[in-house]
């Protein structure tokens, strides 16, 4: 079997790393919010490539989107500290989209203009033959993005506008048992 086959495999088997994503804690925010950061598990590549690809996902709108919200930064930080196959696996993950990018596009995704990533994110998003890993891939990634960034201020600030739950972020500890 061969490098992509066996990166198209693992990808494929990739758990919803969301699910063990933990939420957001000041030490975490700290480091990613360090004006000095750099990737611990990407390169520059890879982690202009997270920038994109979670900014298409959560855009800046009215409120900040996933790029202003460093989502980039805290999957890095929870790959850095996480289990070894599952950084394998999100990386596998980004290689077969720049590969599938190179093949059906002629560049790598980051290089694309933005309808078109767009057109590939949706290609994805509906699977279908041939594109099973990169299905199992965007979705893992699209609930991790959600998760982590529901779980920084700015994304916490998003789910309070008009007063739905109580304005502070995080805890206070004025309420603690």
């Amino acid at each position: 079997m061969g490098a992509n086959g066996a990166a198209a495999m693992a990808v494929a088997a990739e758990p919803a790393l969301a699910q063990h994503a933990h939420p957001v804690n000041t030490a975490t925010t700290q480091t990613a919010n360090a004006p000095d950061w750099k990737p611990s598990v990407f390169d520059d590549h890879q982690n202009q490539t997270v920038v994109a690809l979670t900014e298409l996902i959560l855009p800046e709108t009215d409120t900040p989107g996933a790029k202003a919200a460093l989502v980039n930064r805290y999957i890095d930080l929870l790959l850095r500290d996480g289990e070894e196959p599952e950084r394998a696996r999100f990386i596998a993950g980004l290689n077969w989209l720049d590969g599938y990018a190179i093949r059906t596009a002629a560049a790598p995704f980051i290089q694309l203009p933005e309808a078109r990533q767009i057109q590939v994110l949706e290609a994805l998003d509906g699977g279908g033959a041939g594109l099973e890993t990169g299905h199992q891939f965007f979705r893992s990634l699209k609930a991790l993005t959600a998760r982590i960034y529901y779980a920084t201020e700015a994304g916490f600030k998003e789910l309070n506008k008009g007063g739905r739950v109580p304005a502070g972020f995080g805890c206070d500890g004025k309420n603690q048992e």
